[in-house]
């Protein structure tokens, strides 16, 4: 793996919410920072400037994960830009819940083309380009084992993310690249607070042993984790990063 201060870390969905604390630690640990969104260019300014102030390195980049030739054309510029890319943190996601029953076709189709098909076109091409020695963090999440209601068709997009997973660790280590997957439990961001009353996000706290929902920093420490050089012997594997709380 090439040093720390070389190394060029493509984060997708990253204006916001956890996204956005992986662009800032990574920024942080050293990495060229590329922040990915799909429609939100001043939340994802905002990050980039939030980096250079921080004596960071970072650019935006618009790209739909869902668009397989604008997912290509972020890694060209990661090329042009930077000479390559070393690391892939695919954080976009959506969740919409709804009983199987009450599902309908464009909640379906958009949370497959976002949470399924934007994480393989993201990996396509990070498995095509990433540099000798580079890392993939995918995002899961610790509903997966829970099974809750209405997470019916997230959860199916989380449990194909990871075995998407472990194949692709299976497939890139003769090339020294890392492939997990970080699945947090509740984190108090946007995706989940939106929509949920006082007492539901209390009743999330009080069912973690930790007795707090997870702040974006946490699960960012854990995709600093895996991919800095102490995370070099993990590959394949499912993090839950949740406190416990599942």
């Amino acid at each position: 793996m090439t040093g720390s201060e070389s190394r060029v870390a493509i984060v997708t969905g990253a204006s916001r919410g956890i996204g956005a604390a992986v662009a800032r630690r990574l920024a942080a640990d050293g990495l060229t920072t590329i922040v990915n969104y799909a429609g939100s260019a001043d939340a994802a300014a905002k990050v980039v400037d939030s980096i250079e102030r921080a004596g960071g390195r970072a650019i935006s980049a618009q790209a739909d994960v869902s668009d397989a030739q604008a997912v290509k054309r972020m890694f060209d510029a990661a090329e042009d830009a930077f000479g390559g890319v070393d690391v892939l943190v695919n954080n976009a996601g959506i969740m919409r819940l709804a009983t199987v029953a009450e599902s309908h076709d464009a909640l379906f189709d958009q949370t497959i083309a976002i949470n399924l098909k934007g994480t393989f076109n993201s990996l396509r091409e990070a498995a095509r380009r990433l540099r000798q020695g580079g890392r993939i963090i995918n995002f899961s999440s610790s509903v997966i084992g829970l099974y809750p209601p209405t997470y019916g068709v997230y959860a199916a997009t989380k449990a194909a993310v990871e075995a998407l997973t472990r194949i692709l660790a299976k497939e890139l280590g003769s090339r020294g690249v890392t492939v997990n997957a970080v699945a947090p439990g509740p984190v108090a961001t946007e995706l989940f607070l939106a929509g949920r009353d006082d007492a539901t996000i209390e009743r999330a706290k009080q069912m973690n042993p930790l007795g707090r929902l997870g702040e974006a920093e946490d699960i960012a420490n854990v995709v600093s984790m895996l991919v800095g050089p102490d995370g070099g012997w993990i590959n394949g594997q499912i993090v839950r990063a949740n406190g416990g709380a599942v």
